[in-house]
């Protein structure tokens, strides 16, 4: 489906048939990570792959992407084309060096200066996370275009099931999400769950409030040629019972469970031990010391059956699922938890805590199970049984592949097309100057008064 040009008034929505046939043109804003990032490192996960696949979706549709980013790094180029109709642009905002976290909300102006140097040859805003709700906010009234946002996390909701030692999320951050929640046009959430907590802890109005399922790309993970392939390009043992964990080690993700959960499988079924492997994909990131999770494997003693890989492109990681009884995702928040529904398209069921998207990316006891609580005792006696019943593991997977394919990236984006002519129908604007790279500059600086740090400095574009 392709989008067409707004009216010349700007004040209609799809346009009419008589108006010339041009793309919708969107400005996707992600400051704290890029798109180009490795999903598992770092800052990198579920959002990265959101935004690129909802991107390339979008674009299938007649859309046009650009991908704005911080610069991190030395010869990066300005603009690299992801697929057709998306590109990434790098923005210089801030030093060019990897930053700790607690340093991000002091990017948000410079690459809001950063972004209004742009030319303003876009229709609409969708930013992704605060920290670019916080410059879409900015470019909004300075562009003086309509502003969606998917927020992927939301620290009220994150604060409410912190790991042991774990830092909670700063009231900057909380006040600074309820300053984007008020300013959007429209927020999108992943899950009725989310729109509910936008709603009762931010004070959304829920005609600004839309769900769209996020989706999952269907050509690269699917069954394939099935796990013992998988299992033999991986060189993993035929016969070995595999839990697999795929995601950053984090608190927050759950990894202590999980290893934990291993230490009593083991105790509980010790014939278990020879043919157990668990593969752990995926990188440090967040709050706690790099290597906790391996620390307390190695107290307990488990560390013979836990196996450290590091990420891996999406293509590797399908082979990854494909080769696993089942993945593990012990979550203690997870907005929706994309990987539970790729492990699914390949044929893997999943174990998971019924937190967050979860309960809607699994269907309980049909292609998976979900844990309510983090009892280490439950996930061991869940794995155990599935263990014992390579037969549950085979029909849950089956049923997961059928599952699984009802949830494509172009129904997503299909989805977040409407959401996007539903803001575009309600915020009449000047008309768009020429194509990207051609147009006028943006409009002029917003004259109220923006509520952030060093907002003041706005004034100098």
């Amino acid at each position: 489906m392709t989008v067409r040009a707004r009216a010349t008034r700007r004040d209609t929505w799809p346009p009419t048939p008589q108006e010339p046939h041009v793309s919708l043109r969107v400005a996707m804003l992600s400051v704290h990570t890029s798109p180009l990032h490795q999903p598992g490192t770092g800052d990198a996960g579920g959002m990265n792959v959101y935004m690129v696949e909802l991107a390339r979706a979008l674009a299938e549709q007649g859309a046009e992407i650009d991908l704005f980013t911080r610069c991190r790094g030395e010869g990066l180029p300005p603009l690299v084309t992801l697929a057709p109709g998306v590109r990434v642009r790098h923005l210089h905002a801030g030093p060019r060096a990897a930053l700790p976290k607690e340093a991000m909300p002091d990017l948000v102006v410079p690459f809001s200066l950063a972004l209004l140097k742009e030319e303003r040859a876009y229709d609409l805003i969708h930013s992704h996370y605060w920290l670019s709700g916080q410059a879409g906010r900015i470019a909004a009234v300075g562009w003086r275009l309509p502003l969606v946002h998917t927020a992927h996390t939301l620290a009220r909701v994150k604060n409410a099931s912190l790991a042991a030692g774990d830092a909670p999320e700063p009231e900057l951050r909380v006040r600074g999400e309820h300053q984007v929640v008020g300013a959007a046009d429209r927020l999108i959430a992943n899950t009725a769950d989310e729109a509910a907590a936008l709603r009762t802890l931010y004070g959304a109005e829920e005609g600004r409030t839309e769900v769209v399922r996020p989706g999952v790309d269907l050509r690269t993970f699917h069954p394939g040629d099935g796990r013992a392939a998988a299992r033999a390009r991986l060189g993993l043992p035929a016969d070995a019972f595999v839990p697999l964990y795929a995601g950053r080690i984090q608190p927050l993700k759950g990894p202590d469970v999980l290893v934990r959960a291993v230490d009593e499988l083991v105790r509980d079924a010790p014939e278990l031990r020879r043919r157990l492997l668990v593969p752990v994909v995926g990188g440090h990131s967040g709050a706690g010391r790099e290597g906790t999770a391996w620390q307390l494997a190695a107290e307990l003693g488990v560390t013979d059956v836990l196996r450290s890989f590091p990420p891996v492109p999406q293509e590797r990681l399908a082979d990854w699922y494909r080769a696993a009884d089942v993945l593990v995702v012990p979550s203690r928040s997870e907005s929706f938890g994309l990987v539970a529904v790729e492990a699914q398209a390949c044929g893997t069921p999943v174990l998971a805590a019924a937190v967050g998207g979860l309960p809607t990316a699994v269907w309980d006891g049909v292609t998976g199970m979900l844990v309510r609580g983090h009892d280490p005792v439950e996930y061991a006696r869940r794995l155990r049984r599935l263990a014992a019943h390579p037969e549950v593991v085979a029909t849950m997977g089956e049923a997961a592949v059928r599952h699984a394919r009802g949830m494509s990236w172009r129904a997503s984006a299909g989805r977040t097309l409407e959401v996007y002519r539903g803001a575009l129908a309600e915020v009449p604007r000047p008309a768009r100057p020429g194509v990207v790279g051609q147009g006028r500059r943006h409009a002029p600086a917003p004259t109220a008064p923006l509520s952030w740090r060093n907002e003041k400095a706005v004034a100098q574009v």
